[in-house]
């Protein structure tokens, strides 16, 4: 497989001034943070390169990407390119020195999150800066290409959004006491949760969600989860061809057409599932527009609400609504 976009000329789209400006705000809120702890913010170099998984994305990745890119290695056991694209990624980002962090996804035990970044093949290789995904490469790269699109990634976080990475410290032990000294009471939930979604146990994983929120409604990890859990939960008894055989057939079908939009969510196909329920919503009153805009609505906390398909389908839907 040849690598392929290895250009950022498309991150021009990164660059629209509120997210720099948010971006900004973000970094320096974590950094005055850091310094009113009286801590460096400084971590081990070991600490550059992490494994995450769909419980901890929000955390380790949307989050982090505030104050550092994030680069994603999506990749598997089986894949023998990965084998020779990952221990090359690992080593610049410690080369790099906290100019990005490396996250690794394993593919086979967190299929949501391919599907929602559309990986169509592996290695597939991604980043996050400020919240805000693009394509790097997909395939196995020469590493003057790796270094090129990294030197660039680097470039854009610092010039657009004021992001400067992380301080990397030799001799810091490996780990992040900061993040642990934070945990909350619902970090054995959680796990909990992602422990179930990874052995299939999607009623589990529902339910340790919902455990969470009973306590906390708002909790923002527990909250996606549970979006996410529930879908797949949904179509784990599908028949994707009768499913899409119905919906087509029947395109004033309520349950119809939901069905085949949790599908669409699944396969990845974002635009689609929303589009398909904003149609439906045109088509439908009373309980029925009603019970398809909560079903978009939940598909929204899937996808995240700070997803630009998430704010234009809102838009689209308040204008079919009103």
């Amino acid at each position: 497989m040849q690598p392929r976009n290895m250009s950022m000329s498309g991150v021009v789209d990164l660059a629209a001034v509120k997210a720099a400006q948010e971006a900004k705000a973000k970094a320096e809120q974590t950094r005055a943070e850091v310094a009113r702890q009286g801590g460096t913010g400084a971590v081990a170099p070991a600490d550059l390169v992490i494994d995450v998984d769909e419980a901890g994305f929000e955390r380790d990745v949307l989050q982090r990407s505030a104050e550092v890119p994030v680069v994603i290695d999506f990749w598997a056991e089986w894949c023998q390119p990965c084998k020779q694209l990952s221990p090359v990624l690992e080593r610049l980002a410690v080369e790099y020195d906290g100019r990005f962090l490396l996250a690794k996804i394993d593919v086979d035990a967190n299929q949501m999150l391919m599907q929602q970044f559309g990986v169509q093949g592996i290695p597939a290789v991604f980043a996050v800066v400020a919240g805000q995904a693009l394509p790097l490469f997909q395939g196995a790269a020469a590493e003057e290409q790796i270094r090129q699109t990294l030197d660039q990634l680097v470039q854009v976080a610092e010039q657009r959004f004021g992001i400067t990475g992380l301080t990397v410290d030799p001799d810091a032990q490996q780990g992040r006491p900061a993040e642990q000294a934070q945990e909350g009471p619902y970090d054995a939930l959680l796990n909990a949760a992602a422990e179930a979604l990874d052995a299939g146990d999607l009623g589990g994983a529902v339910q340790a969600y919902k455990n969470v929120l009973a306590d906390d409604p708002a909790h923002p990890e527990a909250k996606l989860g549970l979006a996410q859990a529930e879908l797949l939960q949904r179509v784990q008894g599908f028949d994707p061809q009768k499913v899409r055989q119905e919906a087509a057939e029947k395109p004033k079908d309520v349950e119809a057409q939901i069905a085949a939009a949790d599908l669409d969510l699944v396969g990845g196909h974002v635009e689609d599932a929303f589009g398909r329920l904003i149609e439906t919503v045109r088509r439908t009153v009373g309980d029925d527009r009603d019970t398809v805009r909560l079903r978009l609505l939940e598909l929204f906390e899937v996808v995240g609400p700070e997803d630009p398909r998430v704010v234009g389908a809102r838009r689209a839907l308040a204008r079919a609504l009103f």
